[in-house]
């Protein structure tokens, strides 16, 4: 198949022989959009990155990633007008701001914050804000892509099929992106093919992943102790990788990186 913008990474990807595919895809993404914002390149100077770092702000965890990536100027020159635009926004949302009515029931009930059911209107102007992220947006724009062609090179070539067939599988969260995509992009009868060679390599994968960890805990048995650790040394990162996504043995990916 012809190599594009997409195939190139997302083959490598595969070829990196990860616990997951589309985590190494996200790690890169994220990486590069830090690196873009706050390197040497000094993009926060640019008016069309201020602009969308401005808009858009950061969750939680590209935050982090931004203060561990070392650029304290950079990262200085962002938030500050960042917060100037947002704080024209807050206290415009104050300023509208209608208190809903009180009554005895509602005093009465027992306090259960639903993110996903905001009642007021400055708590939905914050889960906007809080879920908005420049740094994710980056690797959202191409991740729907990488789901296309992931499809588009498992039926039309047969190295990337190998590459699938013999890889370690997904994370649940990417996997469950793949399982709604395939429903999408294959017909029937491709996905009579599919999906068994999917849920082999899932069901084998996470068996060894159980074993490795298992093997991990018993080796603190003395019974144990000079027997070899086999592959269950870095069991614990890579169970959390497959479980929930992402690397958290990963050390601060830094400005000198």
């Amino acid at each position: 198949m012809k190599e594009s913008i997409h195939t190139i990474p997302l083959m490598d990807a595969f070829k990196a022989e990860d616990e997951c595919p589309f985590c190494y895809l996200e790690r890169e993404a994220e990486q590069h959009a830090i690196s873009f914002a706050l390197g040497s390149g000094a993009s926060y100077m640019e008016d069309d990155v201020r602009a969308e770092t401005d808009a858009m702000g950061f969750c939680r965890h590209h935050y982090k990633m931004m203060y561990d990536y070392g650029n304290r100027l950079g990262s200085g020159l962002i938030l500050s007008t960042h917060l100037k635009k947002l704080n024209q926004e807050l206290a415009a949302q104050m300023n509208l701001f209608a208190p809903g009515k009180s009554s005895v029931f509602k005093r009465m009930q027992k306090t259960s914050l639903d993110k996903q059911g905001r009642e007021t209107a400055i708590g939905q102007w914050i889960d906007e804000k809080t879920h908005s992220c420049y740094v994710c947006d980056h690797f959202k724009a191409n991740y729907n892509r990488y789901l296309d062609t992931f499809f588009d090179l498992y039926k039309k070539d047969e190295e990337f099929a190998r590459l699938f067939r013999e890889g370690k599988g997904f994370c649940l969260p990417h996997f469950a992106d793949l399982v709604e995509t395939a429903e999408k992009k294959l017909n029937d009868k491709q996905k009579a093919e599919f999906y068994p060679v999917l849920f082999k390599i899932m069901k084998e994968n996470y068996q060894r992943l159980q074993e490795e960890v298992t093997w991990f805990t018993d080796k603190f048995d003395y019974r144990n102790k000079d027997k070899d650790w086999g592959n269950s040394k870095d069991s614990i990162q890579r169970c959390m990788q497959k479980l929930g996504g992402g690397y958290p043995a990963d050390e601060p990916f830094t400005e000198g990186l």
